[in-house]
């Protein structure tokens, strides 16, 4: 592994940013638990949230992380990105009032088998570099254009179902589903651009895509929450009301 970041630099995707962003994440995660309503759509959303923050949490432990083994943390961080995906489809069938469709199945199926594949298989990681502004991972060159195919191909499903379903959708929800394909275009089109300028950050894609991803972590927290989830009641602050009115 080596560093090739100074102490007194700042880079985009330096450990500090990546335990910045962790945290982030995190809080974001507990403030959708404590202020909203637990349903399918909260649910999903504190996972992405968390599942985001994991691979945040794995790449600082790789980089900055005291005495880590770094091998365990690719293999954990691989399988935390891979649920973003099948979370994302199911979570826009959620706000478009759709049942759950054989697509979400096959796409959690798919997230499954690669799961164990990065976690169980010894040669699917072969190591990771840490360098001032993104990691490298070194999966298995066979894989690679698999798992690229699976992770645009969902995505991509995701944001063009949510798209034409938006466009009939009555429900006081379309704006949560507006604001969650803005969501996913905002980490994507920054990572495929910067993929498109700088060929050589393709070995990078996982690492400055969960990087940009905190953009997405805003975006459900600020907007798609609050549009379609319903705040948990004040009781304390009920309580006060009522007093203050003489009920």
């Amino acid at each position: 592994m080596k560093r090739n970041s100074s102490p007194t630099t700042l880079f985009c995707f330096s450990p500090p940013v990546m335990l910045a962003t962790f945290l982030i994440e995190i809080c974001f995660a507990v403030y959708i638990i404590w202020r909203y309503k637990m349903t399918t759509i909260s649910r999903l959303i504190v996972a992405i949230l968390v599942f985001l923050a994991m691979f945040q949490g794995a790449e600082f432990m790789i980089c900055g992380g005291a005495g880590a083994t770094g091998g365990t943390w690719s293999r954990l961080g691989y399988a935390a990105i891979t649920m973003l995906p099948p979370l994302g489809l199911h979570l826009v069938h959620e706000l478009a009032g759709k049942k759950a469709s054989w697509l979400v199945g096959a796409a959690y199926a798919s997230a499954a088998a690669f799961i164990y594949y990065f976690v169980f298989v010894t040669h699917a990681i072969s190591g990771e570099t840490c360098y001032a502004n993104y990691v490298v991972f070194n999966a298995a060159r066979g894989s690679i254009w698999w798992y690229a195919a699976y992770y645009y191909g969902w995505m991509l499903l995701a944001i063009g179902l949510g798209w034409v379903w938006s466009r009939t959708l009555e429900s006081h929800r379309k704006p949560a589903l507006f604001s969650l394909i803005t969501g996913y275009l905002l980490f994507i089109v920054p990572t495929t651009t910067l993929n498109i300028i700088d060929p050589a950050t393709i070995s990078g894609i996982p690492s400055i895509m969960c990087g940009f991803a905190v953009i997405l972590a805003f975006v459900l927290t600020l907007k798609v929450a609050p549009e379609a989830v319903v705040k948990r009641e004040d009781r304390r602050g009920l309580s006060f009301l009522r007093g203050v009115v003489g009920e």
